[in-house]
């Protein structure tokens, strides 16, 4: 295995996948010009631990990998997520012949000589010029404490565990988190659960009526502006909002949908407010959203005071051979995609001696590598969705 490359992109997510297919198509070889590392077990980034009650027709916003579209059979809209989408990651990978090495973690980045970044992992040291970062946030649950949380005689547990409603039937459960993910599973477990409480830190925000393209280039420039000025991303309903859908407004009209201001502290039997009021528990489920997974760059000294790494576009705006996609304003699925083809982009230039801000023109499709199908069966991505594992995944 030669382990000196042009570019090393670490995660095999939708924005590892997009980066190594624009990589692909500038004409960078895999395995001498780039190499995509995955810290997962198999293709699919995080979509492979997804919840099992997550099926592939309840997600919503996903799109296309760049190249190849994805074609469904009928009843896949019953089937997991976790089936469904890691499935179509494969089939992309052999079509582009990306080459992925996994099970690799990823321990740090650092200089190395001559200009060089030396990538540190468990399957040995990668030398490259370039660096694209597309960890995604899955393995970094966010976790909140709380006094007494150690007290606790029930069960807790995060998104990143969560198992499906059925885990919580006849239980009186807590869950805590205002974001897509939290109401999820508040919906789900409900059906089930002798009682539910709904906890949020701030007052939630529904959205009613359509999302269109305005409303959306108005929220990536939002968390583009914190990114830029190197705070850490918010998350996405900060910024948007809770689409209300119908199954939200029937659980509203239940009560299930009743939130209540965060606790002040967590009793052996449930938890309590500064006020008196107690609510008793068996479960807490964490719904509390995820960091993203960087820390292995903290050699590079990237972050900014406020905490987080600013970017400029894609690029580390403290070392232009570091681009992160999947990372603030492309941390979505279509922004994932995009943002891979930019950070090819940008690291042509800089591998040439250009400014990074030039744009140097991507081959057309008459020079990618093609996939491994008939004319016709090239897969189209239908509508995504939103434990503690080691410090890389490959997920978005």
């Amino acid at each position: 295995m030669n382990n000196s490359v042009d570019v090393v992109v670490i995660g095999a997510g939708q924005a590892g996948l997009s980066a190594a297919y624009h990589l692909r198509r500038a004409g960078y070889e895999p395995g001498t010009g780039f190499v995509v590392l995955d810290h997962a077990p198999a293709p699919g980034g995080a979509w492979q631990f997804r919840w099992p009650s997550l099926t592939y027709g309840k997600v919503h916003g996903m799109y296309d990998l760049p190249g190849m579209r994805l074609t469904t059979d009928e009843g896949d809209a019953e089937r997991p997520s976790s089936e469904v989408i890691p499935a179509y990651f494969t089939r992309y990978e052999h079509a582009f012949d990306l080459r992925v090495v996994r099970p690799v973690h990823v321990a740090a980045v650092r200089d190395g000589d001559d200009g060089r970044l030396l990538v540190e992992t468990s399957a040995g040291t990668w030398s490259a010029r370039a660096l694209i970062n597309a960890t995604g946030t899955w393995d970094r649950p966010f976790w909140p404490r709380y006094p007494g949380q150690d007290t606790f005689r029930g069960r807790q547990l995060h998104t990143a565990q969560y198992p499906g409603p059925g885990a919580f039937a006849g239980r009186r459960v807590i869950v805590v988190g205002g974001g897509a993910s939290g109401v999820q599973h508040l919906l789900e477990i409900a059906e089930v659960a002798a009682e539910t409480t709904w906890v949020t830190r701030r007052p939630p925000v529904f959205r009613d009526g359509p999302f269109g393209e305005v409303q959306g280039r108005e929220a990536v420039a939002m968390v583009e502006q914190r990114v830029r000025q190197g705070l850490p991303p918010r998350s996405v309903v900060s910024v948007t909002g809770l689409p209300m859908t119908e199954a939200m407004r029937r659980a509203k009209e239940k009560g299930v949908l009743d939130r209540l201001p965060m606790f002040d502290r967590i009793t052996p039997d449930g938890v309590a407010w500064a006020d008196g009021r107690q609510v008793a528990a068996d479960t807490i489920l964490w719904a509390t959203g995820f960091r993203a997974a960087i820390d292995h760059l903290a050699p590079l000294r990237l972050r900014e005071p406020g905490g987080g790494i600013a970017v400029e576009g894609t690029r580390a705006v403290r070392d232009p051979r570091v681009h992160l996609v999947g990372y603030g304003p492309s941390a979505s699925t279509v922004g994932a995609n995009r943002a891979g083809r930019a950070a090819v982009r940008d690291i042509q230039a800089l591998l040439n001696g250009a400014s990074t801000s030039a744009r140097i023109p991507v081959p057309g499709p008459a020079t990618a590598p093609g996939p491994a199908t008939t004319p016709g069966s090239v897969p189209v991505l239908a509508p995504e969705a939103a434990g503690r594992g080691p410090a890389l995944a490959s997920s978005l």
